[in-house]
């Protein structure tokens, strides 16, 4: 099979399509002929992340060094192991792989039914492999976190960074809980981030949020570049600041509960450019700049 590997910290020219043995699933796993996957920030970061780093990392947590790269996957189960239940082969399936193992940039990989370190679920039908693809990091991040806090009708949420990945799902969970929705973006993404449910924006450049009279039930910053000090002004008494940089977790219960949303219309992906499985480095350097709209996709097929 082809697949995009990194065996070693650096630019994206480190990443190279090579040639490898098609995995073979354990008894407790599914394999899947991935059809899409995605290229994040967070790849970004630890393809750049040195080795000195990640090698005690899978000593102390389990987890092994990035080879294969890619975590988000969509695409159909080829086979499963002798123990695996809830699959059959050809089911449409998408997820995240098993903790920093990786391996989504690759025409198979093998993924656990059930894992504390990954996802897997059945697609939707009213959306593309493409689509899928791009869904379960940024929306299972924006749901973890948006769960720390009670949002209700009666509250308003300003979301910083909104036209990122993390920050286009934040938008539409937080209008479907209810929010009054601020969203702070570039002034080329206003457009797109209101045709996903802000009712009001911001150009980052160009106003200060935390100079205007306007205050906040809820602060979001889905890009990890503001901090709740400086928002206080502008954060009511009793008020909740979160951030992309608090610790988050995969549940298969909120791909589940996104699911739902996905079929009832109320959460989309935002999709800003697709690459082929052999363009990976490119798209690598575009995500690297850090001015994506939405998310960046990978078509394997």
């Amino acid at each position: 099979m082809k697949a995009i590997v990194c065996i070693k910290s650096g630019s994206p020219e480190v990443l190279k399509l090579v040639d490898l043995e098609r995995p073979i699933p354990k008894q407790n796993e599914v394999l899947i002929k991935v059809i899409a996957s995605s290229v994040t920030i967070g790849d970004v970061k630890l393809r750049k992340l040195s080795r000195l780093i990640t090698v005690p990392l899978g000593f102390l947590f389990g987890f092994k060094p990035m080879k294969i790269t890619g975590v988000e996957f969509a695409g159909k189960v080829e086979s499963a192991g002798f123990d695996v239940s809830l699959f059959n082969k050809g089911d449409k399936v998408y997820g995240t792989t098993s903790g920093l193992e990786f391996g989504a940039n690759a025409e198979f990989v093998c993924v656990p039914e059930k894992s504390k370190k990954g996802v897997i679920v059945k697609k939707p039908d009213n959306i593309s492999f493409i689509d899928a693809a791009v869904i379960p990091v940024g929306g299972m991040t924006a749901l973890h976190i948006l769960k720390k806090v009670n949002i209700n009708q009666n509250q308003k949420i300003l979301i910083y960074g909104a036209s990122g990945s993390v920050g286009t799902y934040a938008v539409q969970l937080a209008k479907y809980f209810g929010a009054e929705v601020t969203a702070v973006c570039s002034a080329r993404n206003h457009e797109m981030v209101k045709s996903i449910g802000a009712d009001a924006v911001m150009d980052y450049q160009n106003e200060d949020f935390r100079k205007k009279r306007k205050s906040y039930h809820i602060i979001f910053d889905a890009v990890g570049k503001i901090n709740k000090s400086s928002c206080k002004n502008v954060l009511k008494n009793n008020g909740a600041f979160l951030s992309v940089k608090y610790p988050t977790t995969e549940k298969t219960k909120y791909m589940t509960f996104l699911n739902e949303l996905i079929e009832k219309g109320k959460v989309k992906p935002v999709i800003d450019k697709t690459y082929k499985l052999d363009n990976v480095k490119e798209a690598h350097y575009y995500v690297e700049q850090g001015h994506k709209k939405g998310n960046v996709a990978i078509a394997i097929e």
